[in-house]
């Protein structure tokens, strides 16, 4: 194992021990739950959407360390981007996991890349993306109804 993949896997551990965003959102626009049935994995997301940006995410549930730190990395690269801006970065990471180059668009949320060595894991760290693509919807149809 490399430098590089020892950095990965350290930031992997750092944001499956501590979340960032962690926790309901009272206030929240949107509310979707996510499940991956063939591991159990399992989480709620939550947006606050004001004029189409998201101004602040957070995730509730239980599930793999792939899985919660690919939660906490996604809250913190939506937060602040347009619901097309989400959409398309939900669409990049999805495809870094199926083994496209990652989009230096990704950010941190990059360190995931190593997955798609592991097909196996791919639902665990999709999971909160796919969910997000889910609230995003939800948050397109509420706004064009106001």
């Amino acid at each position: 194992m490399g430098i590089l993949d020892d950095l990965y896997q350290g930031a992997i551990v750092e944001h499956s021990r501590r979340p960032r965003n962690f926790g309901p959102l009272p206030d929240a626009s949107v509310e979707v739950e996510g499940e991956n049935p063939s591991c159990g994995d399992e989480l709620t997301l939550y947006l606050l959407v004001d004029d189409g940006t998201i101004s602040r995410a957070s995730f509730v549930g239980d599930g793999c360390a792939i899985s919660r730190a690919s939660a906490s990395l996604m809250t913190e690269a939506i937060t602040g981007l347009d619901l097309a801006a989400a959409r398309d970065l939900a669409a990049r990471f999805t495809e870094m996991i199926r083994g496209a180059p990652p989009a230096e668009s990704l950010g941190e949320s990059r360190v995931l890349s190593g997955v798609a060595r592991l097909p196996a894991r791919g639902k665990c760290a999709t999971l909160a993306w796919q969910t997000l693509e889910v609230a995003l919807a939800e948050a397109a149809a509420t706004r064009a109804g106001s």
